[in-house]
């Protein structure tokens, strides 16, 4: 890049994917990795932290990087595919850096043309820039995109005067995480899906993971929650005020949240079980009287019921509520009332393929699939993973012996249950040869080098 071409802000390149010279697509950059320098020299950005398809997040080296243009990052095609694992003397930019507060300089210089020195106040940093070194390969941090005034909510934010300095005119940046918010971070990560930001909380330190899990709102707090590791759960939760981890349980799908208060101590689950809305405790309870590797231990209480007298119109309507899964939405279940689970006598399914098929003004009850089977509450963890292969469904009805629906199995909860533990820190694919991303040997140097 040459000397000329503006500064790029980092914002601007959070989850741009990564390409090698031949158009292929290697990953999506998740952070930027930077080392600290003595004095107020700008830090030396090393490289970038790239998350390949299998999920296993690599170390891509600045010096590898050919071009940074149109959202996009282009790169000399041979990557080494080893973890990547942070140094004591790195710094992540998106996970450490922003959000940070700071202090002006006093008479610290000029920042951009014609802006004055520094007052010495306290600013938030919202964005950072890094531009190429004339006539080398080195990248380093110039310039620092900062709110005046004290830290506060959404609306407050929006007051603060921003501006741009050079990165000599800030001082802060220390080796510890004190005053770090989340908004910028979480500004940055906006469009992620939930199983890609818990990605990001997952990587993040404890200290920081805590403070954006807290600056979510709960829904969003509770789908990302529902895609993290059992241990990042147990501890997110816990760093909640009660009422708060309440309202998230509540939000999260019954199933997953079920799962989840089984691993609290007893007096922690009965405390959140006291603050939570009637209706849904007493779901909570029911789900958690099963064997956790059974039907009733994987089903969600809250698929689509409709009664009988409902129509392929009222189906419809239902199946478009865009908080429902794709698995939950692949069907609704005919009941007799009560149409809340456990429902009245179940009397089948309608799957949403036929719901197109047939004119709006039909009977859902008319179009049943009747033959299709039920699994019984106590089924066993493989019993139920043969349905799924047997029936090439995504989602199956779970009924007790009197018949009364009881709730959901849906195929993404059993493949969460018989997948190792550690399944999101494996990698399922990785070309034996590399020849797909240009894998270099094993016997590659450190990434810092």
């Amino acid at each position: 890049m040459a000397s000329g071409t503006p500064r790029i802000f980092v914002s601007h390149l959070a989850a741009v994917p990564v390409f090698d010279p031949n158009g292929d697509q290697v990953g999506r950059v998740r952070d930027l990795v930077v080392v600290l320098r003595v004095g107020r020299r700008p830090p030396r950005v090393l490289g970038l932290v790239v998350e390949l398809s299998t999920r296993r997040r690599i170390f891509l080296p600045m010096t590898r990087v050919t071009g940074i243009e149109s959202g996009q990052v282009i790169t000399t095609g041979v990557v080494n595919v080893r973890r990547f694992e942070q140094r004591p003397t790195e710094r992540l930019v998106f996970g450490e850096l922003l959000d940070r507060r700071v202090s002006l300089v006093e008479n610290g210089g000029p920042g951009e043309a014609g802006e004055p020195g520094g007052s010495g106040e306290e600013v938030t940093v919202l964005d950072v820039s890094l531009r190429q070194l004339p006539a080398r390969r080195d990248w380093e941090i110039d310039r620092v995109f900062v709110r005046k005034g004290r830290k506060g909510g959404a609306f407050r934010r929006a007051k603060g005067e921003t501006l741009t300095v050079g990165w000599s005119a800030v001082t802060g940046f220390s080796l510890e995480e004190h005053g770090q918010g989340a908004e910028s971070l979480l500004a940055t990560f906006e469009q992620l899906r939930p199983a890609d930001l818990a990605n990001v909380l997952h990587h993040l330190s404890p200290k920081r993971r805590a403070e954006v899990a807290a600056a979510l709102d709960d829904d969003r707090l509770a789908d990302v929650l529902e895609e993290l590791p059992e241990d990042d759960q147990i501890e997110i939760l816990g760093k909640l005020k009660e009422e708060r981890a309440a309202d998230v349980l509540e939000a999260m799908d019954p199933d997953d949240a079920a799962d989840l208060l089984s691993e609290l101590p007893e007096e922690d689950k009965e405390r959140l079980l006291s603050l939570m809305e009637p209706a849904d405790a007493a779901d909570m309870r029911r789900l958690m009287a099963y064997e956790e590797h059974t039907a009733g231990g994987l089903m969600t209480t809250e698929p689509i019921v409709l009664r009988p007298d409902a129509t392929v119109a009222d189906a419809l309507a239902r199946v478009r509520n865009p908080d429902l899964s794709p698995a939950l939405a692949a069907q609704v279940y005919v009941c007799r009332p009560p149409d809340e689970t456990p429902t009245g006598k179940y009397l089948g399914t309608v799957h949403f393929q036929r719901l197109l098929r047939d004119p709006p003004y039909t009977l859902v009850s008319s179009i049943l699939d009747e033959s299709l089977q039920t699994l019984a509450p106590d089924a066993a963890l493989p019993v139920v993973a043969g349905f799924f292969a047997t029936y090439d469904m995504v989602a199956a009805p779970v009924v007790n012996e009197a018949g009364s629906l009881l709730g959901a199995v849906t195929v993404d909860d059993v493949l969460d249950h018989m997948l190792p533990e550690d399944w999101r820190e494996t990698e399922f694919h990785l070309a034996d040869d590399g020849s797909d991303i240009g894998v270099e040997g094993e016997g590659v140097g450190p990434h810092g080098s």
